[in-house]
């Protein structure tokens, strides 16, 4: 098959160069205009109880998630300034495109204690809140909060400080931080690939060519993203991904093709049979590998959120385009430039790979030693996965921005200034509850929820409640009734009824999940439905969407792997060593990653953020798969070159020594400059953006030193002929349709 398509690029070199140029201006032209279409969230699962709970409260008790929140702080208190504060109220609710009707205040909702501080000045409450709603969507919506923010935020009259956050301002923070982040990311790392580039292709002319694959990949995939995005939300954050994994896979896919290309002209080949002859061989590499990426990436579709199917779109795309491109438009510049490859030559020598050199006495080392070798590696890495056993996964919030951002320092103000869970229940939606008959079993029920640790109060359509201390040490809890609920529309809708539940712990902790487990297991009080929502059940729905379907990722990710490298070399135990090696790898990276990031350590290597004790289980699952991914990447890498020698009938120390020898300066050199690109997210003032970066980086380099260079060729000296082994059932089998030259 890649022989043919060789030949075919051979015949129509101009028909296939010309009509990348073509494609290239067109995607490039119109995909630039996904950026206008991101979205900052997609934590969320669209299918949870909690998501239904919340448009059931929306539609019919018009509960709303503010559009923007701000806490105004006063100079002598909420109630003394109250004049100020109105006027201020007021002029925010006179703004187009701000729902008046809806919003509520401090100081024109009959000041409720949720809306007030917790702190004092004179007295009094020192802040006041203001929860602005809109019926405005999408980029009008993110438009008001920015004008907002723009207009309010910082000193007003009558000696206000108005700190405007909320997740309005939030997202158009995070996407601002995210596009000058990226910019500036992409001024540091293109420039350092350059140079790295002229190395690693040893002349001019060679090291511009990662740029034509890498500008095909992400032009086409940014086109198809735009269309993905007038169907679905894509989330900001996958832009990252795609314009790295871009980059990084034109450099990956252009050194192994450029590379063989030498080589075939080096034995004397022409451009044309060169050109055939590397599709043959590093083309099969390059499609392989691909291959194996876009299925790892694509299994993130799995998940409910958009967060995470956004970055199987965004990983699936770019990696195809990258393997098109790599496969058809370079192999045809390749025939062009024929050994004017090499002109702008800056290596001495032969720029053609030799079958002598360090990595080949390093894997003589390693294979006269291999016991030794694999359990101080092991050791190594296990001492690296330690604090993994620690990890404490959460979500990403407002303080992933820089701790110097005003949206940020918003967001702290209000934690610090006010009960965040007044403002923010577990909001509890019952059908057919309003009815008279359910008053009594709705009280019942609201007092074995009173009952339970953590909470304060318990609000039902009839009744306030909370729990009374035992009388004796030993006795049960009471519950106790606080008074009548005056606020009954707020709390009855037709035959429908909502609950409201305050607490005493922070809404994303073990706490508030624990106890939004235990009132989703309570018996229900009516016949219809009870949908638990609010924040904390928001929460739990989103890290039981990751673990709900993670086995189903690790299942797809294992068979689709194993098939494909079973295919490729017809063994079944390389394919399973690739993968336990990988899972090894990923688990130091993990164990660092806790390290620095929920212990907030090494801010000298990674800048400073924000330590939150807690690590995003959204980010930390994509890292494992595009680690995962990029690390099966140049497993295949290795293995192409070590069964070429084996097929030809060398022993397994000379085909190990032989295709580390020929591999091993593309894959460390591809994993430095991949490295590279991913790094320069560091400087991404967003924590997961910089979490992101470092920890890629990290695999990616942990992988092709450490695994490759140690563990792979361990391994194989001490498997021996065992390495290639395969039932006769299966080796016939891969006889028949196995990925062969």
């Amino acid at each position: 098959m890649f022989e043919r398509l060789g030949h075919l690029v051979v015949r129509r070199t101009k028909t296939m160069l010309a009509l990348y140029f073509i494609l290239l201006a067109v995607f490039a032209g119109t995909g630039w205009q996904v950026f206008g279409e991101l979205k900052t969230s997609g934590y969320d699962n669209p299918k949870s109880e909690s998501s239904r709970a919340a448009a059931a409260l929306a539609k019919q008790f018009g509960v709303r998630t503010p559009l923007v929140v701000a806490s105004v702080d006063t100079t002598h208190g909420v109630d003394t300034d109250t004049p100020a504060a109105l006027a201020l109220v007021q002029r925010i609710a006179a703004e187009p495109g701000v729902d008046a009707k809806t919003s509520v205040s401090y100081w024109t909702s009959g000041k409720p204690k949720s809306l007030r501080s917790t702190t004092t000045i004179n007295g009094e409450s020192r802040a006041g809140m203001v929860l602005i709603h809109t019926n405005l969507k999408g980029q009008e919506a993110s438009k008001l909060a920015q004008r907002l923010q723009d207009k309010y935020d910082g000193q007003q009259d009558g000696g206000l400080k108005v700190y405007v956050g909320g997740w309005g301002p939030i997202g158009n923070e995070l996407n601002s931080k995210i596009a000058s982040d990226l910019a500036k990311a992409e001024s540091v790392a293109i420039p350092l690939s350059m140079v790295a580039l002229l190395f690693a292709f040893g002349s001019v002319v060679a090291a511009g060519l990662p740029f034509m694959v890498a500008a095909g990949a992400v032009a086409a995939a940014m086109f198809f993203m735009w269309l993905i995005s007038m169907a679905t939300d894509i989330s900001v954050f996958s832009i990252n991904l795609l314009t790295g994994f871009g980059l990084g896979l034109g450099i990956d896919y252009a050194l192994l093709m450029v590379n063989r290309f030498r080589e075939e002209l080096k034995r004397g080949a022409d451009s044309e049979s060169a050109v055939i002859a590397t599709i043959r061989t590093a083309g099969r590499t390059v499609f392989v590998s691909g291959l194996i990426v876009a299925v790892t990436l694509a299994g993130l579709v799995v998940f409910p959120q958009y967060f995470m199917k956004s970055f199987a779109y965004a990983g699936t795309l770019v990696v195809t385009f990258a393997v098109i491109t790599a496969l058809l438009a370079l192999p045809a510049l390749l025939k062009v430039l024929g050994h004017r490859v090499n002109k702008g030559k800056l290596l001495r020598g032969d720029l053609a790979p030799s079958d002598e050199g360090r990595w080949h006495d390093l894997a003589v080392f390693v294979m006269r030693r291999p016991v030794s070798v694999f359990l101080v590696t092991l050791i190594g890495l296990g001492v690296l996965a330690a604090p993994a056993l620690s990890a404490n996964f959460s979500q990403i919030d407002a303080r992933a921005l820089p701790a110097s951002n005003p949206v940020a320092q918003a967001s702290a103000f209000t934690t610090e200034n006010f009960n965040a869970q007044e403002s923010s229940p577990i909001d509890i939606f019952l059908t057919g509850g309003g009815n008279e008959k359910s008053a009594n079993d709705l009280g019942a029920w609201g007092c074995a929820i009173a009952t339970k640790p953590h909470v304060l109060r318990v609000t039902t359509p009839d009744y306030i409640l909370n729990s009374q201390p035992p009388s004796q040490p030993g006795k049960p809890v009471k519950c106790a009734l606080l008074g009548q609920n005056a606020n009954l529309s707020s709390f009855i809708s037709g035959k429908d009824a909502r609950v409201t539940v305050i607490t005493d712990v922070p809404e994303r902790s073990a706490e508030a999940a624990a106890l939004v487990k235990s009132i989703r297991a309570l018996v229900p009080p009516v016949k219809g439905e009870v949908l638990v929502g609010g924040a904390s059940a928001v929460f739990v729905d989103s890290q039981a969407a990751i673990t709900d379907n993670l086995p189903f990722l690790l299942l797809w990710l294992g068979i689709a792997i194993l098939v494909i490298l079973f295919l490729f070399t017809g063994s079944v135990v390389l394919p399973i060593k690739a993968v336990l090696l990988n899972l090894l790898s990923l688990g130091a990276t993990l164990g660092v990653l806790t390290f620095i990031f929920q212990g907030g350590h090494l801010t000298w290597l990674v800048g400073s953020f924000t330590p939150t004790k807690t690590i995003d289980t959204n980010s930390i699952v994509l890292i494992a798969v595009v680690a995962f991914g990029l690390s099966m990447d140049y497993e295949v890498f290795l293995l192409a070159r070590i069964k070429e020698e084996h097929d030809r009938g060398a022993d397994t120390t000379t085909s190990v020594a032989l295709g580390l020898q020929r591999s091993a300066r593309i894959v460390t050199t591809a994993a430095v400059l991949l490295a590279v690109v991913f790094a320069s997210f560091i400087s991404s003032g967003i924590t997961n953006i910089k979490l992101l970066g470092f920890g890629v980086a990290f695999a990616i380099l942990l992988d092709a030193t450490v695994v490759r260079a140690l563990l792979v060729p361990a391994l194989m000296k001490l498997m021996g002929s065992a390495n290639w082994w395969a039932p006769k059932p299966l080796a016939m089998l891969h006889e028949r349709i196995g990925m062969k030259d």
